[in-house]
């Protein structure tokens, strides 16, 4: 690999065999080093190669301001959530996760945390992406000898959440929202049937997890189609399940929007396997 930019002793830009730009960190890789001399292979602890043109020029950016070790940290974080959650994350995990972080950090430092409002939401609704958020904590600790708050587990598994949408658009704030909506949804369904939910139902999971992919459908603007066939099943459907689809309605009203026949079909039915007793 040939050094193409120096960001400090321990993190340089630089062109890989297959003229890949990738960034590259070790203890003292950069030391007395220019541009243009070739990486000693043995000082190479971590590699980065970002595919998105955006994410990769603020990665880059990131490294100006940001420690070296906060961004090999959150590297072993990123790579620990992809092993266990088994998922793609968005390149700019690398971006928004790393300079959270950072910040965090820093404003720990000063003595300020950040509180999460959501976190019993976000403990509920995203149980695997929270685990992997604690074991942040814990690698964080070790790495920095600071015990950050349970909160900050919950601002982590936003990030993780966010991550595993393909589009660079969505923010973590959008996430937190809409995790709030959807206990507002569940909500509207326990009081309209005046039930306790089980959460540990199959009917249960599949419902959160609907309106998880609803919300970003919806963020995106991107409707389903409606088809003939879709119209009569509603109409089937809105007579079989009368109390599920006024729910439905109601659900329909609190979101503001106008819900295409398919999507009224499918809150209807989840809204009554849910329900069933």
């Amino acid at each position: 690999m040939i050094i193409k930019k120096i960001f400090n002793n321990n993190a340089i830009l630089a062109r890989d065999l297959d003229n890949n730009e990738v960034v590259v960190m070790g203890s003292g890789i950069g030391f007395k080093k220019s541009v243009g001399e070739t990486i000693e292979e043995k000082l190479v602890e971590k590699t980065f190669i970002l595919k998105q043109k955006d994410a990769s020029e603020k990665f880059k950016l990131l490294l100006e301001h940001i420690p070296s070790e906060h961004i090999t940290l959150c590297g072993d974080i990123i790579d620990y959530a992809k092993n266990m959650l088994e998922v793609e994350l968005n390149d700019y995990i690398y971006v928004t996760l790393t300079d959270h972080i950072s910040n965090v950090l820093k404003l720990f430092d000063e003595g300020f945390t950040n509180p999460n409002p959501l976190i019993w939401e976000i403990k509920k609704f995203y149980p695997k992406e929270f685990k992997v958020a604690l074991k942040a904590l814990d690698s964080i600790e070790e790495a920095t000898g600071k015990r950050l708050p349970e909160d900050e587990a919950a601002n982590i598994t936003l990030h993780l959440i966010n991550a595993q949408f393909k589009s660079a658009s969505n923010k973590v704030e959008d996430v937190a929202k809409q995790t709030k909506m959807v206990q507002d949804i569940l909500n509207i369904v326990k009081y309209t049937f005046n039930i306790a939910l089980d959460e540990k139902s199959i009917s249960y999971e599949r419902f959160v997890t609907h309106l998880r992919f609803f919300f970003q459908r919806l963020n995106k603007k991107q409707e389903l189609e409606d088809t003939k066939e879709d119209d009569f099943l509603l109409k089937q459907v809105k007579a079989k399940y009368k109390e599920a689809y006024e729910c439905m309605l109601k659900v329909e009203k609190y979101l503001e929007v106008a819900l295409s026949d398919e999507e009224q079909l499918y809150l209807t039915i989840h809204i009554q396997r849910v329900t069933q007793r």
